[in-house]
């Protein structure tokens, strides 16, 4: 561990050393990070915000949100499939129901299960960044967000034009358990744009099909996904966003283990959205939105092979309506928002529920002198199982030069059991809880961030307290596993980041980018000696680093990972993408786990051990 923090402050050095050398470096436009009621550039912002861009995107070796999400530091991806199968997400040691996913603001809850979340048809191609919010984010968000938020923005087209591409891959080993054959993947996508100038329309298609990488892990993953821009005029814009994704793999191990050997499982997710942004006056902004999301899944622990027995199907539908509102003032800006949300399920094992959510957010910000800017805000939330709630904020940011800036943030947030937590049925495996409380957080923060031209470096301290900690335990091993209120779960940890762009000579760039994290988590006032499936397995030290060379057209990028998780054994995971452009065909080669580390993120789910893929994209966008 001494040489992992020794290579990281040497990287970081000589990091701050080049910025010193190439202090003639160009200045970019500043990134505006926008949280619905305010827009505040990324210099201004004095929560911890991460933002993977989409020229970052185009060079990673993913093909998938979940891909993609690796590389992002203090994101914990736990993937039982690879390649967009299926993964949870969390935050900073939080568990996987406490993030909230975004896409243009507008939340994707799945109240049936979290398991599902990530579920989602929008393609790379389409990302123009991936915000991620760290930290309670109530008073911004509402529901869910207790450990943080990931938001996906994307782009709004300007040029016409269209995409297709191809891929094919294999870890060149055979299924012995199976029939024999090797193991390989492929994938096609189509994409289409018109952009007018008061219009702009982007409709992208995709088909993926894998028999795996070990017995019983293939997938085929078909995605629809539809966005469209309307400038009705100057001060008035809509936005609407339609997708669809149907996704069936092998669940080999995924819940189970080891019965579910020959288990399978079906996922089909519809999402949809319309949203407008009104510029009322000079000092007054407006935007509503309404958003529905259906998701249908349907496990059968038998496989194909009997879909009569062991069979769980949930039918799961929420539709949720939203206002968001600023006013500027003489000294400040004042912000004012709603929401409304209505879910329900149709269940074989969890039966039929429904709920209301109610929530009311206000916001204020100020500059009290030209370099010390205060927000200060609240959620106020009503939901018809757990009544009233409250979840003030508030930041604070003090800007010692333009280029160094102290961040203080204190917050707290939510989050309401799902439908799986309260009313699971499935002896002698899992029981719901229909008393559980809900999880709610309080967390402070303090760090800095030094932006100078082509460096950027971040570094934050932060102690949050859960209280009311949901987990799935049971007292002996013949008994079922049930969701209760385990106890409080405080965690204190550090982050840093750093990023270099340097534009050097014969059209060549160098991008550098160095992330780390460290968690310290304890249970309080828990119930002793029962079994637990989550019980702190968060990543206690994480690092996530991408190094890219650009010369003309040609790109080379590596990237590494290492996690050491508090419960498991740590390991490195390296990749690399090669990439070289000629005129409008891009062609691609990408190795990941390229040493063929044996490595676990969800439970005793071994993933890839290596895998190469190789592939040609033509493109005018």
């Amino acid at each position: 561990m001494k040489k992992l923090y020794f290579g990281m402050l040497l990287l970081l050095g000589t990091a701050m050393y080049a910025q010193t050398e190439k202090d003639s470096t160009k200045t970019i436009d500043e990134l505006v990070i926008n949280e619905n009621r305010f827009s505040t550039p990324i210099s201004k912002q004095n929560r911890n915000v991460y933002v993977i861009n989409h020229k970052t995107i185009e060079k990673l070796p993913g093909r998938s949100l979940n891909e993609i999400l690796q590389y992002a530091n203090g994101v914990d991806i736990r993937q039982r499939g690879p390649f967009g199968s299926q993964a949870d997400i969390s935050i900073d040691g939080g568990s996987f129901e406490q993030t909230v996913v975004l896409l243009n603001g507008a939340k994707i809850i799945d109240s049936q299960t979290a398991h599902n979340m990530l579920n989602l048809p929008i393609p790379v191609e389409v990302i123009e960044r991936i915000e991620v919010i760290r930290g309670p984010a109530a008073r911004i968000y509402g529901i869910n967000s207790l450990t943080g938020a990931i938001n996906i923005i994307t782009k709004k087209p300007a040029d016409s034009g269209f995409l297709i591409s191809t891929y094919a891959g294999s870890n060149f080993e055979k299924d012995a358990e199976g029939n024999g054959d090797t193991f390989y993947g492929k994938g096609i996508q189509l994409g289409g744009v018109i952009s007018k100038q008061k219009h702009q329309h982007s409709i992208f298609a995709s088909h993926d099909k894998s028999n795996g990488y070990r017995y019983n892990t293939g997938f085929e993953n078909n995605k629809l996904f539809y966005q469209g821009n309307v400038q009705v005029n100057d001060n008035n814009e809509i936005l609407g966003a339609f997708g669809y994704i149907k996704n069936g793999f092998g669940a080999n191990g995924f819940y189970a283990s080891p019965g579910d050997k020959n288990s399978s499982e079906v996922v089909q997710t519809t999402f949809a959205s319309i949203q407008s942004k009104h510029h009322l006056s000079d000092k007054w902004s407006l935007a509503p939105r309404v958003s529905y999301r259906y998701n249908y899944d349907d496990y059968r622990y038998f496989g194909i092979a009997n879909l009569n027995s062991g069979r769980s199907q949930h039918y799961t539908n929420s539709i949720a309506a939203e206002v968001n509102t600023s006013y500027k003032m003489e000294k400040g800006e004042l912000g004012f928002g709603a929401e409304a949300r209505n879910e329900d399920i149709k269940s074989s094992n969890i039966g039929e529920h429904n709920r209301n959510n109610v929530g009311v957010y206000v916001e204020y910000r100020t500059y009290l002198t030209e370099r010390f800017n205060v927000n200060v805000g609240a959620y106020l939330n009503y939901n018809s199982d757990y009544k009233w709630q409250a979840y003030p904020g508030l930041d604070a940011g003090y800007a010692l030069t333009d280029a160094f800036k102290i961040i203080a943030n204190i917050g707290t947030s939510q989050r309401i059991p799902s439908f799986t937590d309260l009313y699971l049925n499935q002896r002698p495996g899992n029981i719901g809880n229909p008393d559980l409380k809900s999880e709610n957080a309080f967390q402070s923060e303090i760090g800095f961030k030094f932006l100078k031209k082509a460096f950027t470096f971040n570094a934050n301290y932060f102690y949050r307290n859960i209280t009311n900690f949901i987990d799935w335990t049971r007292n002996v091993t013949t008994e079922p596993f049930q969701s209760v209120n385990f106890g409080g779960l405080n965690t204190s940890g550090i982050n840093m980041r750093a990023v270099y762009n340097v534009e050097l000579a014969n059209s060549s760039k160098f991008s550098f980018n160095l992330g780390y994290s460290y968690l310290d988590s304890e249970f309080k006032n828990i119930k002793q000696d029962v079994f637990s499936k989550y019980l702190i397995s968060s990543l206690k030290h994480q690092v996530t680093n991408t190094v890219d060379f650009q010369y003309k057209k040609f790109t080379v990028l590596f990237a590494t990972r290492f996690n050491e998780r508090a419960t498991g054994a740590s390991y490195w995971i390296n990749d690399f993408r090669l990439s070289q452009a000629i005129n409008k065909l891009v062609i691609f080669a990408d190795a990941q786990n390229i040493f063929k580390t044996t490595y676990f993120e969800a439970g005793a789910i071994p993933l890839p051990s290596r895998w190469f893929s190789v592939g040609v994209k033509f493109t005018d966008l």
